[in-house]
């Protein structure tokens, strides 16, 4: 499977559990942290501040310093790029702002009257760092850099990036412009579910067409990590002399996808391949359970009950030792009426660890129950009888995997 259609199923995976309420993902917790930054000095990572999260659930799994407020230098476009890619009309040209491409620092070799699409721009930021490209989008899709500004901190509040605030598009130092490395891994868990920023991100070079009149080009991917950590799917580089270096990045292996950040590393290649390394031997992707105990009662048909089935049964990251701890619970009517055709949807089953959601998954009949024509109207005592009957049934109904 190439990189670009594997991103589109990644997308889909964690768009997925993006659906999910809140309580479904692991709130960074002070107890968690504590605990979990006594693997610092175990890993010897070089980075100031570091966080590796499991990107289905969210889950915290290494984490160094993760609230600590810093620059972010050029991982700072992965907002950009995200919020650009969430436009309309993402191929049609246009030309430039002038004012907005005359920016220090990397570029993608914009100049004045160039023609150029959001797409193309979003690819120049991700993949050479174009500090134009950040400020060309911007403008176009914000008005100005700082109505820009405020879109980018409207989103992070959105994602609960609590300890961030955006000032450029570009990451280039400006006076209180930061993240944190826990902020950052939350946005690119969030960058990773649009399907093309995840294709982007993931390619070593792209043929990109820009300029006056268009013509094509290939830009190169600054992260290393594409080429010399095999699992790896993206995302961002970043430096300025203030921030350090800076690298946010994502490697998938065995059905399980991880999201790693550093700020302010010395070693950063280094530190992520220990990081996603130590990661993967510590989760693994399981297939829950699809059998699913028991029936649900029927009213008024040839049968007296129907069995529910899970069709396709999900998967879900979690430690080798969390895998026998998965709860079901299966929520459904207490009693359903004929007719029931065979794949219809009846309820849902939902997976939980120490009474945390993971998962759920859509229940369907497995058989159909047609509508006994002998079967008189059950008066309302009837049906009363029926629905407490099957709530004290179903509401009672729990299994461990």
């Amino acid at each position: 499977m190439n990189k670009k259609v594997l991103c589109f199923v990644l997308s889909l995976y964690i768009g997925a559990a993006g659906c999910f309420p809140a309580s479904a993902f692991a709130e960074n917790r002070q107890g968690e942290l504590a605990e979990t930054a006594a693997q610092s000095d175990s890993l010897g990572v070089s980075a100031q501040s570091a966080a590796l999260i499991e990107a289905d659930s969210g889950r915290v799994i290494y984490v160094k310093n993760g609230e600590e407020r810093l620059p972010i230098a050029s991982t700072t476009k992965i907002m950009t790029a995200l919020l650009t890619l969430e436009a309309p009309n993402l191929d049609t040209y246009f030309t430039v702002d002038p004012d907005a491409i005359m920016v220090e620092g990397t570029s993608m070799g914009l100049q004045e009257g160039d023609q150029v699409s959001l797409r193309t721009l979003a690819a120049g930021m991700l993949l050479a760092s174009g500090n134009d490209a950040a400020n060309a989008a911007a403008v176009k899709v914000g008005g100005s850099l700082d109505e820009f500004a405020i879109m980018m901190n409207k989103r992070a509040a959105q994602l609960g990036m609590k300890d961030s605030n955006f000032v450029t598009p570009s990451g280039l130092d400006a006076q209180n412009h930061y993240s944190t490395a826990l902020d950052m891994a939350k946005l690119a868990r969030a960058a990773l579910q649009n399907p093309d920023f995840c294709a982007i991100c993931s390619q070593q070079t792209m043929k990109l067409s820009y300029g006056n009149p268009p013509y094509d080009r290939w830009l190169s991917n600054h992260n290393k990590l594409l080429k010399t950590y095999p699992d790896c799917i993206g995302v961002k580089t970043g430096f300025t002399k203030k921030a350090g270096r800076c690298l946010v990045s994502a490697a998938q292996r065995d059905g399980v996808t991880l999201i790693c950040v550093t700020i302010k590393a010395p070693n950063d290649w280094e530190d992520h391949r220990k990081m996603l390394d130590y990661g993967f031997s510590q989760v693994q992707a399981v297939e829950l359970s699809s059998e699913v105990p028991g029936t649900i009662p029927v009213v008024g048909g040839v049968a007296d009950e129907v069995a529910p089935m899970v069709q396709v049964a999900p998967k879900a990251t979690v430690s080798s030792e969390d895998a026998s701890k998965i709860e079901m619970k299966i929520v459904s009517q207490p009693f359903l009426y004929a007719p029931i055709q065979q794949g219809d949807y009846i309820g849902e089953v939902r997976y939980y660890l120490n009474g945390e959601l993971l998962k759920t998954a859509p229940l369907t009949a497995k058989e159909t129950v047609a509508v006994d024509e002998r079967t008189p109207e059950k008066s309302l005592w009837d049906k009363m009888k029926g629905f407490f009957a099957g709530w004290g049934k179903w509401f009672s109904t729990k299994r461990t995997e």
